[in-house]
This record gives C-alpha cells, structure tokens and sequence, in this order.
C-alpha cells in the first residue's frame, strides 16, 4: 500500500515578541510531523504573496500578533482558504492581527477588543452541546487559567466550542452591568477550507496546559485541508 501524501503546513510567525512567536510554534512543529506535515516556516508575510505555494499548503499556522500587512498579503492567505487550506492560530497571533483589513477580520471571525484585569484567574468551559466534537471530547469541561482572558468582537457564524465568562462583579469600576459570555475557541468553514481560532496562550505554559495542548493540536488537524 502507498504511503499517504506528505500534507504540507506553513507557520507564518512575526510580530509582536511578547507573544513570542518562535517558542510558541516550536512546540507544535514535532506534532505536526508527527502527523504526516512536511513543516515550511516563514518569518515573513511575504510567503501569502507565493501563489503556488499558496495553492500547495494544506494548513497555516499564523501567530503574527499587531504588525501591518498589505491587502495582497490578506487577499494571498484569504484565497488560500477559499481554495481549501486550513488556517489555525491561537491568541493574539490571529485576532489580533492586521486590523485594519476588513476582509482579515472577515475571515478570521473575530477581533480582540480588550483584556480586562489583565493576567487574572478565570474559568473556561466547553459548551455542553459540542462536547462530542472531536476538538474537545474527553477534555475536561471546564478549567482554570491566569492569564489574558480575551474580550473579542465576533459574528453569529461562528461554530463555538469553548466559552469563558466575565463577570461585573471580579472587576472594579467594570462599565458593563451583567455577566457577559464570550468564544474562546471557535471553528468557521470557509469557502472549501477551515479556521480554528484560540484565544487561550498568551504565555508557553498557557499552551503547556493540558486540555490547552490537546484541542490546539486537534484544532491544527481539523483545519487541516
């Protein structure tokens, strides 16, 4: 019997160092070839401008946090899913990108706002209907972080598949007056490819977590063409 194909994932990393791009993505390039991904990495938003290359990958992995791209570098990557790539990323490595290209935000499905409080301890829970997806079956159905906890701006298209709350109360002087629920983990086909977006991993061991890890790296092989 042949071997299946070698799939092949291009890591596109930059930006902002707080997020540390290359420490994050180094964690999943062994996964990745684990399971099957010749692993291409880009320091550049140059490589969304290659259109064969484009044409050839199977997956992005994007953590470019802030930074300023040009609209052939959105329209590169947004025709790239259209056409079937999958694009994954977690945090502010892909919303809070580019954001200044409507069609990016489009895509993508959300927009960090704000992180109130900062680094704080808060609660994470996959949504009781979802949690047979194959993302998130068998993790825990809820846990703890400190960290960033994300308030984005999203559409109702999105499928999603892990929440976290805020609440008035844990927040002095809080200008919003009811709990609010917002998508930490969310899944969006588009045209004949898929994104997966986490907003959890800010810090290495937000992405060390376990149930963190697990549906990050679940994510990468869903959005996978």
């Amino acid at each position: 019997m042949q071997p299946s194909p070698t799939r092949q994932a291009l890591i596109v990393r930059g930006g902002w160092e707080g997020h540390e791009p290359v420490e994050a993505t180094k964690r999943f390039v062994p996964f990745l070839e684990e399971n099957g991904f010749d692993v291409e990495i880009s320091e550049t938003l140059d490589a969304y401008l290659d259109s064969e290359k484009m044409s050839r990958v199977d997956l992005v992995l994007q953590l470019w946090t802030m930074g300023e791209a040009t609209a052939e570098h959105v329209e590169g990557l947004a025709s790239a899913v259209r056409n079937g790539a999958g694009l994954a990323g977690w945090h502010g490595g892909i919303v809070d990108s580019f954001r200044n290209h409507p069609e990016y935000l489009h895509l993508t499905g959300g927009q960090f706002a704000t992180h109130p409080g900062g680094f704080r301890d808060h609660s994470v829970h996959v949504v009781p209907e979802k949690a047979d997806h194959p993302i998130v079956a068998g993790i825990e159905a809820s846990w703890e972080l400190h960290t960033e906890q994300y308030w984005i701006l999203t559409d109702a298209y999105n499928e999603v598949l892990v929440t976290t709350t805020y609440h008035p109360e844990d927040e002095p002087d809080a200008p919003w007056h009811r709990d609010v629920v917002q998508p930490a983990v969310w899944l969006r086909p588009w045209g004949k490819g898929r994104v997966f977006v986490s907003t959890i991993g800010h810090k290495l061991d937000d992405l060390d977590h376990p149930s963190v890890r697990t549906l990050t790296e679940r994510g990468l092989l869903w959005a996978s063409r």
